[in-house]
């Protein structure tokens, strides 16, 4: 039997996920079993699988001891990890990610990876153990493999909730991004066009009949006839909106395999021996928060650039130190 004190961080979610967060690798099978057995109590009774824990709850699993110990085995291999970090408290890890690396793994690859790496790096401080610890540190929002930056990780449940509620809400977070597209971009503007995902293909389009409400805004930094330096405000935050939208108005982002122009690309690689992506998370901003994250209010928090990217701003004689 395992006996918890649902603490603050804990509290305010369903038994269920509790439960397997804690038996990692027990099959789901088995938990749900467990429940309609009647071996879960909270405060000394049995409950369903969608209770909500509250702080001091007295949460009991009543499976035996062996049992617990095989699914509590460290399946967890660390890994290396050399990012760089940008801010760093209690509750959050701010990342200045690279380009090419996953934050989540995929069919390809599921050992290297963003969160793995944060992962590692905080065992290594003792601040989070797979076999001890029920939640897992997790980012609070989402960051293209080909778009390097700043992402945000939670560290504890609460720091996860309230944090990912400030980017659902789109009020109190401002995100800016810096792009570098082919042709001379005007001054500055705003780009208003739905747009629809296909799940399937992973890719996303501009459609007005059944499209979603997607709003960038840009500002010029510097440019030539040729290419332009941009400022972009995401206002909404759709996937793949910066270049779906910038490749909509005819502006695709240097670098863009996907959605961007194959043959500019071509040409860009042999002037500069350039092939990446050039977007960057450049900077993220809370505004007036208020609750247990209102000690980052009105804080800006800057990821510089990556120096392939600033040797080809130098290159091309753009300014972009001052944004």
């Amino acid at each position: 039997m395992k006996e918890f004190i649902i603490a603050h961080n804990d509290s305010n979610q369903r038994v269920d996920k509790f439960v397997k967060k804690y038996l990692r690798n027990a099959p789901l099978s088995f938990i749900y079993k467990t429940f309609r057995k009647k071996d879960i109590k909270v405060n000394g009774k049995w409950v369903k699988e969608n209770y909500i824990l509250n702080e001091n709850d007295i949460l009991r699993i009543y499976v035996p001891d062996n049992k617990i110990e095989e699914f509590l085995s460290d399946s967890f291999e660390n890994v290396n990890y050399n990012f760089e970090i940008i801010y760093e408290d209690q509750n959050f890890l701010i990342i200045n990610k690279d380009r090419g690396i996953l934050i989540h793994g995929d069919n390809n690859e599921k050992k290297y990876t963003l969160s793995n790496e944060v992962l590692s790096y905080l065992i290594d401080k003792n601040e989070y153990s797979p076999r001890n610890d029920n939640f897992i540190p997790s980012p609070i929002h989402r960051l293209d493999r080909n778009t390097s930056g700043l992402i945000i990780f939670a560290k504890n449940l609460m720091a996860f909730k309230e944090g990912s509620e400030l980017f659902k809400k789109k009020v109190q977070i401002e995100k800016h991004y810096l792009a570098l597209v082919f042709g001379n971009i005007k001054d500055e503007g705003e780009i208003n066009a739905p747009l629809l995902k296909n799940s399937k293909t992973n890719t996303v389009k501009v459609d007005f009949i059944s499209g979603k409400e997607s709003l960038t805004e840009f500002k010029k930094i510097d440019g030539n006839d040729m290419y332009s330096l941009i400022n972009v405000n995401l206002i909404t935050g759709r996937t793949h909106q910066i270049r779906v939208h910038l490749s909509y108005i005819h502006y695709p982002i240097v670098g863009d395999e996907k959605y961007g122009n194959f043959v500019l690309n071509k040409d860009f690689y042999k002037e500069y021996k350039y092939s990446k992506q050039f977007l960057h998370a450049y900077s993220l901003t809370f505004k007036d928060i208020t609750g247990e994250l209102s000690y980052l209010s009105n804080k800006t928090f800057y990821a510089p650039l990556k120096n392939d990217e600033k040797n080809i701003l130098n290159k091309l004689n753009f300014k972009y130190e001052k944004i």
